[in-house]
């Protein structure tokens, strides 16, 4: 049996992609920190005839990620994917006022979090065939204009250095890994998503991003992906 680890568990994109993982014969471990969350989404993947446990966690803490992995392994076997939805909050709003020390609290899950992750899975990975880790983002880390505007606009700018930090770890991890038959891809929204507080009429399906995530898992051809909300938006 498969085990996909989705860390960062929501009821958004990271439940749809578990969804969609265990349709295709996949174990699923869930990590979050809500573990009223984490519970709610086990009940609903079983309910589905899929095999789910919930691990509570933190991706801001290394050595909780380490515990976890273990405790994963020990559980549930050896690991074959990874599912990195968990990001940083919008803690730093205006870089101009930050104090230094918050400023590096931006990388803490998107860059330290995940390499943490990819650092204690890899020997499994390494011996799973089609092994993948998956990386959800979000667009105001391009580096366009529009971009520093919008993190601008919103006070995100915290967000905005994690999502363009986590996009260049991802490329270096996909180069780094290749050679390993590990295939490391990265989902950027370019927009809204349904059943999210910041949702508009046009929004993005998580189905549909779950089913992109697949195929990057799947045909294991690109590194980086794109999804643009339809309608009106800000990111081209």
């Amino acid at each position: 049996m498969r085990t996909l680890i989705v860390f960062g568990y929501g009821p958004g994109i990271s439940h749809a992609t578990a969804e969609r993982f265990g349709s295709e014969g996949y174990s699923l471990a869930l990590v979050g920190r809500n573990g009223e969350r984490l519970a709610d989404g086990v009940r609903r993947l079983k309910d589905h005839g899929l095999e789910a446990a919930a691990y509570q966690s933190d991706a801001a803490d290394s050595a909780a990620i380490r515990r976890t992995i273990a405790e994963i392994r020990a559980g549930m076997g050896s690991i074959s994917a990874v599912l990195w939805t968990a990001f940083r909050s919008g803690d730093v709003t205006d870089v101009l006022a930050a104090r230094p020390d918050d400023v590096e609290r931006a990388f803490d899950v998107g860059v330290a979090g995940l390499l943490t992750c990819v650092q204690e899975v890899s020997a499994d990975l390494k011996s799973a065939p089609g092994a993948s880790i998956l990386v959800a983002n979000g667009a105001v880390g391009e580096l366009t204009a529009e971009a520093d505007g919008f993190a601008k606009l919103l006070g995100i700018d915290g967000v905005g250095l994690e999502n363009a930090a986590k996009s260049k770890l991802v490329g270096i991890l996909a180069e780094r890994l290749r050679e390993f038959d590990i295939h490391v891809g990265e989902v950027t929204i370019a927009g809204s998503v349904k059943g999210t507080a910041t949702a508009t009429p046009t929004a993005i399906d998580p189905s549909a991003i779950a089913d992109r995530f697949w195929r990057l898992a799947r045909e294991r051809d690109r590194t980086r992906v794109r999804m643009v909300e339809e309608g009106p938006a800000l990111f081209g």
